[in-house]
């Protein structure tokens, strides 16, 4: 009851927007205050356009990624407004929350609410733009063709979810373009507004894993028994599960 109080004394004191920067970022708050005009007037480099869009932009020397959420239904309007915190915040305050835990995601910089009197309207998150070249599509792809380092990148991958599931964090839209990796050691988990912090058993963790992540039966063997590793699971059982959630039967 106190945070919804709280939250709802907050519209009541920002209602048209509320901004949130990181500390060592407050100069970008002009600019993340102007996110909504930049957006209607087509400004930054398109980069995705469905029900969201992500534009990047680059002030001074900074290079960043604005996601900006599709308007919600009427209900979800009200609801966003004094109850749920925006999808933007989440994603926000969830990345702040896996570097504090050494899983990489880009660095947060800020969040953006607007309203429409209470009513919510949209909401933009700000982050660093990533220097990993590939996600895990790439693989699939053929793009990455050195068998070692498909390999590598494959572990990683492995032991990061298994990480995130061992600190009771489950990413319910883990899919393919979801993980980022290819800047060294560094694997990226990005769209984190769907994480749900729960206890994490094999079986959830093994379908959490897998049930979005098309892989070859190579790739399953090799991811199981990582996973496996990372969270001391039996890897033959991590294997059984994987494959009976995964996408590619062969």
């Amino acid at each position: 009851m106190g945070s919804l109080l709280t939250r709802i004394v907050q519209v009541i004191l920002h209602p048209r927007s509320m901004v949130v920067c990181d500390e060592k970022d407050a100069e970008l708050k002009s600019f993340v205050s102007s996110l909504p005009e930049r957006f209607n007037s087509k400004q930054g480099e398109l980069l995705y356009c469905h029900r969201n869009e992500l534009r990047a932009f680059t002030i001074g020397e900074q290079r960043v990624v604005v996601k900006s959420f599709a308007i919600p239904n009427a209900l979800n309007r009200i609801v966003y407004g004094f109850i749920r915190k925006s999808k933007a915040q989440r994603s926000y305050e969830y990345a702040r929350l896996l570097l504090s835990k050494g899983i990489d995601s880009p660095e947060p910089v800020a969040w953006l609410s607007v309203r429409n009197g209470f009513l919510f309207t949209r909401s933009y998150y700000v982050s660093r733009q990533s220097t990993c070249p590939y996600d895990y599509n790439t693989l699939l792809d053929g793009k990455v063709a050195d068998l070692d380092e498909q390999n590598h990148y494959l572990q990683l991958v492995a032991h990061t979810v298994g990480r995130m599931h061992n600190c009771g964090m489950l990413h319910r839209d883990l899919s393919g373009g979801n993980i980022l990796f290819g800047d060294g050691d560094r694997v990226e988990i990005i769209d984190l507004n769907r994480i749900r912090f729960q206890k994490v058993d094999i079986n959830e963790g093994c379908r959490n894993f897998s049930e979005r992540l098309m892989a070859r039966r190579s790739w399953r063997e090799l991811m199981a028994r990582e996973y496996a590793a990372e969270r001391g699971f039996d890897a033959d059982e991590c294997l059984r599960l994987i494959s009976q959630y995964n996408e590619i039967k062969d």
